[in-house]
Formats: C-alpha cells, structure tokens, sequence
C-alpha cells in the first residue's frame, strides 16, 4: 500500500512539473515574440535616426561620449 501511495504522490508531481513546464514554455515564447517587435522598432528607428541625420548634412555620434553638450 506504501509504494502505491508513492507512486501515485510521483504521478501527481510529475502532473504538476509538467503543467508548469508548459506554462513556462508559453511565457517564454510570448516574451520572445516581444523581443522581435521591440528589436524590430529599435531597427527601424535607428534607420529613421540615420536617414534624418543623413537628410540634414550631420551626422549621429555613434556614443553617447562623442555627444558631448553645447557648453563644452
């Protein structure tokens, strides 16, 4: 009787760990999905960054220590 109680204390564990691998899984994998829309975004507004730059004759300091301000 012991190791019937055992056992079934193992299913229902495995029940349990399983269940949350699953919804570790979803949540990774929604998180991923974030990070290629925000990766995206920065893609495009980098580009936009450039073009404007480019448009008005200057250029973009690539560090923020090459930005150095006005009074300087």
């Amino acid at each position: 009787m012991k190791t019937e109680n055992q056992i079934i204390e193992l299913e229902s564990r495995l029940a349990f760990q399983e269940n949350s691998i699953n919804e570790l899984n979803e949540i990774i994998t929604d998180q991923q999905q974030q990070l290629d829309k925000l990766l995206a975004t920065v893609e495009m507004l980098d580009s936009r960054l450039n073009m404007l730059a480019t448009n008005n004759g200057s250029e973009v300091a690539s560090k923020p220590e090459e930005d150095i301000p006005p009074h300087y």
